[in-house]
């Protein structure tokens, strides 16, 4: 890894709520900067939430700002993930992946966040599409929760600009 690269990788503890316990979890920041972007974004712990901001810039090629953590999910017979989150009005997407490995493919699903607004919703495995690097794979297995190993918050797809996404619950439903 670079020392640019390095620069864009944080790491912040928070709660993240699962059917079975909260668990302290680690959240790295990850941005465009790995490949030569200027995007920027930062993660922080509110009394009730994670607070995920930042600035999406399409400069030298960029375009997207993530967080992710490391989860265990193996001994949770999830059905459904359930999230409450506030946007701003902009697209995000859920990302799963199923190995610890920092790339790789994931299981994405976007989700349209509403101004200044909580918004329940509820994920199911077959709302999940496995890609790699943006681009969709010609197999489609569908996800089983119980071999989740990564979570992450990704915001892309050209949205230049100022950003901000408020979760207040991460829950794995049986």
């Amino acid at each position: 890894m670079t020392t640019k690269q390095l620069s864009s990788l944080f790491v912040f503890n928070l709660v993240l709520a699962t059917s079975e316990a909260n668990v302290n979890q680690q959240w790295y920041v990850i941005n465009d900067s790995v490949m030569g972007g200027v995007s920027n974004s930062q993660v922080t712990k509110t009394q009730d939430s994670l607070l995920f901001t930042g600035n999406v810039s399409l400069a030298n090629n960029g375009g997207f700002a993530s967080i992710r953590t490391e989860i265990d999910t193996q001994d949770q017979n999830s059905k459904t993930i359930a999230l409450r989150v506030k946007g701003d009005g902009k697209i995000y997407q859920l990302r799963l992946r199923t190995t610890t490995y920092l790339d790789g493919a994931a299981y994405i699903h976007s989700f349209k966040t509403i101004k200044s607004e909580w918004v329940e919703i509820n994920f199911t495995p077959s709302d999940f599409t496995l890609t790699y690097r943006g681009r969709v794979l010609e197999q489609q297995p569908i996800i089983d929760f119980g071999d989740i190993k990564q979570l992450s918050f990704m915001i892309a797809g050209k949205q230049e600009g100022k950003f901000k996404l408020e979760v207040s619950k991460i829950e794995f439903k049986s």
